[in-house]
């Protein structure tokens, strides 16, 4: 399990080099849901989300061989980007497979911070062939969530969560792999002991609460989902074991609701957030947070990173 001091060291570490993200009110959605609400801007850090957090404060903690050899990983995009962008500080390189059906905006965005980007078949394929390249080149892994200083990199954004609304009831979090909500929940369960913790997952990529319903990780047969950030086949044992401790329930969103949190965001609040960033608003329209009357509640906005075409699709 990630610990406070850990974070702290986190945060000290990544402090002047990456993005210390906004925290913004929305009136709109306090008036729907009957208490305060904010929302925290993670779509406004470097690289367009919250991932270059995990990735930087992993690739901190490697040896010079292991720099020097490169990295690797798999992603739908906002991992991919983050990790270039991470590696080019370090003067190393980042090799990252991503599915053949990856966002084109996402996976020129990867290659403009430095990614050497690998686009193979399904994102079960995707894996496959990450593995097979890190075996047969020597590659450091990177996981983009089932890895403690990745989970201690994403939790420092539950730290300035905490710092900002220092009296939040309730922190809602979009999940995908679920490196992202386990270091959320290790740094709000640490400070705020009686703060609630919920997950958002799309139907078509639920992962995590397949995990939890069988007591252990389960690889999804099929993923399907607008929330692209969102659609990891499989979390992890690191995860589930920080999810179990400290995540209060996980909620699942139809596709419709998730576009109708994008559009939210979008008409009211001015931010262009993508799909999988738009999660946890979602789920707060949609009624699926349990909130007692008055709850301040922190809904976070994880990323950006969306094709302007998709962006009309999703509008109209």
């Amino acid at each position: 399990m990630v610990s406070l001091d850990e974070l702290r060291d986190a945060q000290a570490a990544l402090a002047g080099r990456i993005h210390r993200t906004p925290t913004f009110t929305s009136r709109t959605l306090a008036a729907r849901t009957g208490g305060p609400v904010f929302l925290k801007a993670e779509l406004l850090q470097k690289t367009g989300s919250f991932k270059v957090r995990g990735a930087l404060n992993k690739i901190r903690a490697l040896s010079a061989d292991q720099k020097a050899r490169g990295f690797i990983a798999v992603s739908a995009g906002n991992h991919a980007a983050a990790l270039g962008w991470a590696a080019s500080q370090e003067g190393a390189r980042a090799t990252v497979v991503m599915p053949a059906n990856a966002s084109r905006s996402k996976v020129d965005a990867s290659r403009g911070y430095g990614t050497d980007v690998v686009l193979h078949g399904s994102v079960f394929d995707a894996f496959e062939k990450m593995e097979a390249l890190r075996a047969a080149h020597g590659l450091t892994l990177v996981h983009p969530y089932d890895d403690p200083h990745v989970i201690a990199g994403q939790g420092t954004v539950g730290l300035e969560v905490i710092e900002d609304v220092p009296d939040a009831d309730v922190v809602v979090v979009p999940v995908g792999g679920g490196g992202l909500i386990s270091g959320i929940a290790a740094a709000v369960k640490a400070l705020r002991p009686t703060a609630r913790v919920y997950g958002v997952e799309p139907t078509g990529a639920a992962a995590l609460t397949a995990a939890l319903e069988a007591g252990h990780p389960v690889r999804l047969e099929r993923v399907q989902t607008i929330a692209d950030g969102l659609a990891a086949p499989i979390t992890g044992a690191l995860v589930l074991e920080h999810v179990r401790a400290l995540v209060d329930d996980v909620v699942l969103l139809s596709d419709d609701e998730i576009a109708a949190g994008l559009r939210f965001l979008l008409e009211r609040a001015k931010l262009l957030a993508e799909p999988a960033g738009a999660a946890a608003v979602a789920a707060l329209l949609a009624g699926r947070i349990p909130l007692r009357p008055g709850d301040t509640a922190v809904a976070i906005v994880s990323g950006g990173n969306i094709d302007l075409q998709r962006v009309k699709e999703l509008l109209d």
